[in-house]
């Protein structure tokens, strides 16, 4: 025999029905921090939509192992489209309205930017142009984007801090991040955009960027080949972990701002020497160094100064240099033996 309930509108409106959080758009998700930030926020249950070109910059095999991470996710949308294709980021928007955007898609590399300026003109600048004119007429509440420590250029004193003149990039990678910071800041000021600014410091982990001195040391020494040690030696670096980025990202994420400016950084420079001695220990071998002169567009120095981070977002590193070289040789050779 069936049994028939009855509920009346009242009752139905005193349901109490999950409002739906809107989705968080990150750009750059087949790349290193930006597939990192993707999995944390999916695997605390966010909604994510991915956008990201997967260019060649290096070699696309490691992309798209980032991205198959990614694929089983419910909760992951992802499109394949270029910062500079204003129409479709514009479509993608309207069509998933997400309420944060997180731009880490850019033309990495301070060194390729000596020989294709115009590859960063086109994403870190047209691209970035893009990325606020969406935000700014589909209501997007809180823009992150990607900056970075190279904005401090030749600076000499240390620890770099937000506050510190930031006006001699070395650099037209840095040029075009500290290029990303006004445009910000404009858009802030007249339309009330709330913008947040990351300057990242040298950051390593598994599934890093294959360009980096972290993965081309490991590679060369494995290899038996030897590695290029610039500046014959004297190079100080505040290699940050990624897993302390993505948590500084989070905050930012979680916290907006009308406009700010932060450093990521481990807040602890270690000399180049000695982190290539932690990749020896770790993997059981010596490297064969080959020192050179200081290459153009670099500098010798990194130190982040994170008072006013600690002080705004409550977030400081937690990774020792000692540990993250253990986790990413980890996976290194987890990674190659697959």
């Amino acid at each position: 025999m069936g049994i028939c309930l009855s509920i009346t509108t009242t009752h139905i409106s005193h349901i109490p029905f999950p409002i739906p959080m809107p989705p968080t758009l990150i750009t750059g998700t087949a790349g290193f921090i930006g597939f990192h930030l993707a999995k944390h926020l999916l695997d605390r249950g966010d909604t994510v939509i991915g956008y990201d070109n997967v260019n060649d910059y290096y070699d696309p095999t490691l992309k798209q192992a980032r991205m198959k991470i990614l694929e089983p996710y419910e909760n992951y949308t992802f499109y394949k489209a270029d910062l500079c294709d204003r129409e479709k980021m514009e479509q993608v928007v309207k069509d998933h309205k997400p309420s944060i955007f997180v731009n880490l898609a850019a033309q990495a590399g301070v060194r390729h930017s000596l020989t294709d300026p115009f590859t960063y003109q086109k994403s870190n600048l047209e691209g970035f142009l893009n990325v606020l004119e969406v935000c700014r007429h589909n209501d997007v509440e809180n823009l992150i984007y990607a900056s970075s420590s190279s904005v401090f250029g030749g600076n000499k004193k240390v620890p770099f801090s937000v506050e510190d003149s930031v006006d001699q990039p070395v650099s037209f990678y840095a040029a075009t991040k500290k290029s990303n910071e006004l445009m910000a800041h404009s858009y802030s000021h007249l339309y009330g955009l709330n913008t947040t600014g990351l300057r990242f410091f040298t950051v390593y982990g598994p599934y890093g960027r294959p360009d980096m001195a972290m993965f081309l040391f490991t590679e060369a020494v494995l290899n038996n080949k030897p590695i290029e040690v610039f500046n014959h030696g004297d190079m100080t670096r505040d290699f940050t972990y990624i897993d302390d980025i993505v948590e500084g990202t989070t905050a930012c994420i979680d916290n907006p701002h009308r406009y700010e400016v932060f450093n990521l950084g481990n807040n602890n420079p270690v000399e180049l020497e000695y982190m290539i001695s932690v990749i020896e220990k770790e993997l059981g071998m010596t490297a064969e160094k080959k020192y050179l002169p200081l290459q153009l567009g670099d500098v010798p120095k990194t130190y982040a100064d994170i008072e006013h981070t600690k002080e705004v977002l409550g977030w400081e590193p937690k990774i020792t240099i000692e540990e993250g070289i253990h986790r990413f040789i980890e996976w290194y050779r987890d990674y190659n033996r697959k």
